[in-house]
């Protein structure tokens, strides 16, 4: 005798949501979330002028170069230039080409900050 086909029970997706949210939320919660390198930025102010006697620094960063004041510089020898010697409120303006990439920038402000002296000032082209 043939047995009548019985008919399959469609799943519930119900279920099978709360099980994704449930692993979703344990992810979340066991993860650990790193503080990446933060850059401050401040607001320019209206302030005092540089006085006549601070000469101001002029700094070009291209894509693979950079140039303080026209001599050629590597980032990493930037302790030793001519910024160490830089005063109180000292500017120094970067001119930025344009290939340049934001990770460039930014990995040249993590090195200004070496010398709390400058105001820096970045130029766009």
């Amino acid at each position: 005798m043939a047995r009548p086909r019985r008919r399959r029970n469609r799943l519930s997706m119900t279920s099978l949501i709360d099980v994704i949210f449930l692993l979703l939320l344990f992810f979340m919660l066991t993860s650990t979330f790193s503080k990446f390198s933060e850059i401050e930025l401040t607001a320019a102010t209206s302030g005092a002028g540089a006085t006549a006697d601070t000469k101001p620094y002029f700094m070009q960063l291209g894509a693979n170069s950079l140039r303080l004041n026209g001599e050629a510089l590597a980032l990493t020898n930037l302790t030793d230039s001519a910024l160490a010697e830089a005063k109180d409120g000292t500017p120094l303006l970067i001119s930025l080409a344009d290939a340049v990439e934001s990770q460039r920038l930014a990995d040249l402000l993590i090195a200004l900050r070496a010398f709390p002296a400058l105001r820096v000032t970045v130029l766009e082209s």
